[in-house]
């Protein structure tokens, strides 16, 4: 999928970094290391590849170079807490080639095949590797290699991994930083409770209607009114959940311009009513 290259500093010649994720920055990005993000304090909507999914505490998944992705964080009072996630990235070549061919590397070559359409783990796995991923934002050396292998040891011999992305889906990546989908998907993000009509957001793509909605389904691998709806239920879920608001008010505020349509949308996406969404929590 097009998407802006992001560049992530390796300082020293390090061949993976580890730090906690102070900002709350969007932005639908790829580079080239693999990303491992556990959230800690935030919830909001990530979009990996193909895949759009509401996330929450202990969240984590793992990432393989070039493949999109986005985190969009619902944020109290245009606020996020400090130090909400930590990040780990590193790059395949570090470990060496030679290195990933012994008999006892298999469980890490199969993890990072596997991580191609990106994997979401388990709370109870993100909890465990938790004090791991925090020594290695703190600690250096032999130290901080020793807690990353410690990682993905653990990962490794998870019985809970999930994949996110569809079977078919391909990644494509423009090392030129092609801004179309990037800009699209900013915009959808930013103008979501507001009318977004096709002719609109062809336009942000500087495309025809037409053309547009087949471009969009074959880099987003749903259709534009499909992936609109998806990312307006995401944002009333997290209002249902945290929220009293009154569920005429959410389906206002979430772009819905009749409770109806909110409702028939709501309850084909998350299997239930808002009303009955806001009974589990």
């Amino acid at each position: 999928m097009v998407a802006i290259l992001k560049k992530i500093p390796m300082e020293d010649g390090r061949g993976f970094s580890a730090e906690y994720i102070t900002d709350s920055d969007g932005l639908w990005h790829f580079h080239p290391e693999y990303e491992l993000v556990l959230n800690l304090k935030s919830s909001g909507t990530r979009i990996v590849g193909d895949s759009i999914e509401l996330f929450d505490r202990y969240d984590m998944v793992l990432i393989a170079g070039n493949i999109p992705h986005s985190w969009n964080h619902h944020m109290k009072r245009d606020q996020l807490p400090d130090k909400h996630g930590i990040v780990v990235r590193f790059r395949k070549s570090s470990f060496g080639d030679e290195f990933l061919k012994q008999f006892e590397m298999r469980p890490l070559v199969e993890l990072l095949e596997l991580s191609e359409r990106g994997l979401r783990f388990s709370v109870d796995d993100a909890m465990r590797v938790e004090p791991n991923l925090v020594n290695m934002v703190h600690n250096k050396g032999m130290d901080k290699l020793a807690d990353l292998f410690a990682v993905l040891a653990l990962l490794c011999g998870s019985d809970n991994k999930t994949v996110l992305c569809s079977e078919n889906y391909k990644r494509e990546y423009d090392e030129r930083g092609n801004k179309k989908m990037a800009d699209v998907y900013t915009y959808i993000r930013e103008n979501y409770y507001k009318p977004i009509t096709l002719s609109r957001i062809a336009k942000v793509a500087k495309m025809n209607p037409m053309s547009f909605s087949r471009y969009f389904k074959n880099n987003s691998g749903a259709g534009f009114v499909e992936y609109l709806n998806r990312i307006r239920i995401n944002r009333a879920c997290y209002l249902l959940r945290e929220t009293d608001y009154h569920i005429k008010l959410i389906a206002k505020e979430c772009g819905f311009t009749s409770i109806s349509n909110f409702n028939k949308t709501f309850k084909k996406t998350q299997g239930m009513s808002p009303r009955d969404y806001r009974s589990m929590f």
